[in-house]
């Protein structure tokens, strides 16, 4: 019934971190996607365009290089010329992973939207490539974007600013640093908007793993809620912005390190 709506356009995993995953001990979920991306003989395109921090790709080019990837390329995209220029282009074609770094959204999505990258991230992705995004690099990943918003603990009309992502998956929609800056709320409040989006909200050092075959697989120390608002009842376009909306049958999972929940059947996967 939902499935092909939220599924379509999957094709190469898509690894979603809620942001603050851990970069020096274990590291799961950072080596879940070199082992995507062919292990040992992985080529990485690094994508920091996001972040503001002069070093972030060089970061991450370390972190891969520690386990074990030779092949890693930070894409230095600081506006839209640059992610329309061929020497970027050739290296993100040879890619058999792409990681897009955290900061902000809106900053990735207004560069990287419309341009040769941007079409190329989604192209490499159809072709089975997977693509990884922490933070920032994770709510892009969607086709509406949470470009912005308050937290706090009931929902609100006005909580949330939204805008269009990346396109990488449809009918979703995806909050990181979720628990940690409190924006279960605003997770609700976005899905109420729209019922026919699939609220995705991912703790920190916590990656929701969306494979091909329309499943969502959690990773890491935290968990992934779902708003699951297809048989959602609000009165949220009626309420001024300081009233409470009163909002029914949201349908609500907590999924920990583990557990799966299934797109298409919109319900957890029972484990064997």
């Amino acid at each position: 019934m939902f499935g092909d709506n939220v599924t379509r356009g999957i094709s190469g995993p898509l690894l979603a971190i809620g942001g603050a995953e851990d970069k020096t001990r274990d590291r799961i979920i950072l080596r879940r996607f070199v082992e995507l991306s062919g292990g040992s003989d992985a080529n990485i395109a690094v994508i920091p365009t996001a972040s503001r921090i002069q070093d972030a790709g060089e970061q991450y080019r370390g972190i891969f290089g520690d386990l074990g990837v030779d092949n890693v390329n930070v894409l230095d995209i600081r506006d839209r010329a640059d992610a329309n220029e061929d020497g970027i282009v050739s290296k993100l074609e040879n890619a058999t992973g792409v990681f897009m770094t955290g900061g902000n959204q809106v900053r990735l999505a207004r560069i990287l939207g419309r341009t040769r990258t941007g079409e190329l991230i989604n192209q490499r992705n159809q072709h089975g490539v997977p693509v990884a995004g922490t933070s920032a690099g994770a709510s892009v990943m969607s086709t509406v974007m949470v470009a912005g918003g308050q937290s706090g603990p009931t929902p609100r009309q006005r909580m949330a600013k939204l805008s269009r992502g990346l396109g990488l998956i449809d009918s979703v929609i995806i909050d990181q640093h979720f628990t940690e800056r409190n924006r279960v709320s605003r997770l609700v409040a976005m899905v109420s908007y729209n019922p026919g989006l699939l609220g995705v909200g991912i703790d920190e050092d916590t990656a929701a793993l969306f494979s091909p075959e329309g499943v969502i697989e959690v990773i890491g120390r935290g968990s992934v809620l779902i708003v699951d608002g297809s048989r959602m009842e609000s009165d949220i376009e009626s309420v001024n912005g300081a009233t409470p909306p009163t909002i029914s049958n949201a349908l609500i999972h907590f999924v920990a390190e583990g557990g799966r929940y299934s797109l298409d059947d919109r319900n957890v996967v029972t484990q064997d």
